[in-house]
């Protein structure tokens, strides 16, 4: 058994770090074997085909090594985490009903207030089931179907057998493998052709227990000329013992269909998060990713688009913030398969107080992607000489029809435009805080007004205690 020693200190992000005293209904021992799969499936009594795709996941993860790249990940001991916590509850779909605990989580979180004001429908996730689901009538009439994947599994089995960890195998990495194995919650979207939502759906997850790990897959497939706007939320309270979260999303995007995909990640540092998402999108069909990296103790995540049908189109915007004894490795991929498809990755990071922050982006152009376009820029602001920044950018080019474009800048705060702000009556502390909400407006303007606020709220916690 590895020492698991305190983890770093952490901002004053007290909205987010309380706890409630363990109350679950359900738990596994600690650890990863096939009893511990079979027992989590035979919880959920799920089909036969699940169980045999989760001891083939588990195959593959005691096979597959460790990832050579990135952060390391030494720290990680499964020995030591518990892979399935149930509350002591089943999901509600009115919020009355929901344990008085549990209620006050989310309650403190503010998703009950968005759902009323700005959502069309919410999911809440505690620990490792869903808890809460709720979707507005009048788009459970036009057919729109927002639910948890354990309902998805029994009441659209056929969906979720073709899809299911089709577009990101288990053997795509180690922490896919151990995602398929003992995988728990998430949500499952369907949207039907030529249906628009104007208002967005939301998921949040919250990880509550300590030494557990969180392992929800979201599955959304919309249809032909539809349109929907998927946010998620993470939070978790700080431990001083390794909390993992290893999610994984897939996206199936037909054509002429767009899909807007926000997450604003809030862990404590803590948190290992080696999450995995993955779109695939048909002709005409666009992607939009907006992301917003701020907790963790460490993150791998790279968000990819496949762009299979021609004209398909893929967009990221991303900001990760990486302070003291944070390992934030981020970035995306993209893949074009077909004629005139076009991308663009936008990303920002921010380190302070010897933060390391890592970009990495992967742009693969096929022969058959001819007048494909693509351009990735990257900038990074360091807040002090103790930080870091790196770029890793790979392009993959096999068309000589193809616009590529890409440019990375790397930089520390500017003396003269603090001492400029200075002389306009700002302390320094907020001269330097302005020049970082100037650098992010371009990611806070993607959000809705209510998640762009909170966006700025995180970076304003991050920042206390940087001068001085």
């Amino acid at each position: 058994m590895k020492n698991q020693k305190t983890r770093v200190a952490d901002i004053d992000r007290a909205r987010f770090d309380f706890r409630d005293s363990d109350k679950s209904g359900y738990k596994t021992g600690k650890g990863l074997t096939a009893d511990i799969v079979a027992e989590i499936s035979a919880m959920k009594n799920e089909p036969a085909w699940m169980l045999e795709r989760r001891l083939r996941s588990l195959e593959v993860y005691n096979r597959t090594p460790m990832p050579a790249w990135g952060p390391p990940l030494g720290e990680l001991d499964m020995d030591e985490i518990v892979t399935y916590v149930r509350p002591n509850t089943e999901m509600k779909s009115d919020w009355n009903d929901v344990p008085g605990y549990i209620k006050n989580t989310f309650e403190r979180l503010g998703i009950p207030q968005a759902e009323r004001e700005s959502l069309a429908g919410v999911g809440a996730q505690y620990d490792s089931e869903v808890v809460y689901h709720n979707i507005r009538r009048e788009l459970s009439s036009q057919g729109v179907v927002y639910t948890d994947m354990e309902t998805a599994v029994r009441e659209h089995e056929d969906t979720v057998k073709e899809l299911f960890m089709k577009l990101v195998p288990p053997e795509d990495h180690k922490f896919v493998a151990l995602h398929g194995a003992v995988w728990s919650g998430g949500s499952f979207v369907y949207v039907p052709e030529g249906v628009r939502l104007d208002i967005p759906l939301q998921s949040y997850f919250r990880l509550n227990a300590p030494g557990a790990g969180q392992f929800e897959h979201t599955l959304i497939v919309v249809e032909k000329g539809a349109n929907v706007h998927f946010i998620e939320g993470c939070s978790a309270p700080k431990y001083n013992v390794l909390n993992l979260h290893a999610g994984c999303v897939e996206l199936y995007v037909r054509e002429g269909a767009t899909l807007r995909y926000s997450t604003i990640e809030n862990w404590s540092k803590n948190m290992m998060n080696l999450n995995t998402k993955r779109a695939l999108v048909e002709k005409n069909g666009t992607i939009e990713w907006i992301s917003g990296t701020f907790g963790s103790h460490t993150t791998m995540l790279y968000p990819s688009s496949i762009l299979k049908g021609e004209g398909a189109r893929s967009t990221f915007t991303g900001i990760t913030f990486a302070g003291a004894g944070q390992n934030l490795d981020t970035g995306a991929k993209v893949v074009h398969l077909a004629p005139n498809t076009s991308s663009t990755i936008s990303s920002r990071s921010i380190s302070k107080d010897g933060g390391i922050a890592v970009y990495r982006s992967a742009v693969s152009i096929l022969p058959e992607a001819t007048g494909a376009k693509s351009s990735a820029v990257c900038e990074s602001l360091m807040m002090d000489s103790k930080s870091r920044s790196d770029t890793i950018p790979v392009m993959d080019i096999r068309s000589d029809e193809a616009d590529i474009g890409h440019e990375a800048r790397i930089g520390r705060i500017s003396d003269a435009a603090v001492f400029y702000l200075m002389t306009r009556g700002l302390s320094e502390e907020e001269a330097k805080a302005m020049i970082v909400r100037g650098f992010v407006e371009p990611i806070a303007k993607e959000l809705p007004l209510e998640y762009a606020v909170e966006m700025n709220r995180l970076i304003s916690l991050e920042l206390e205690g940087t001068i001085g």
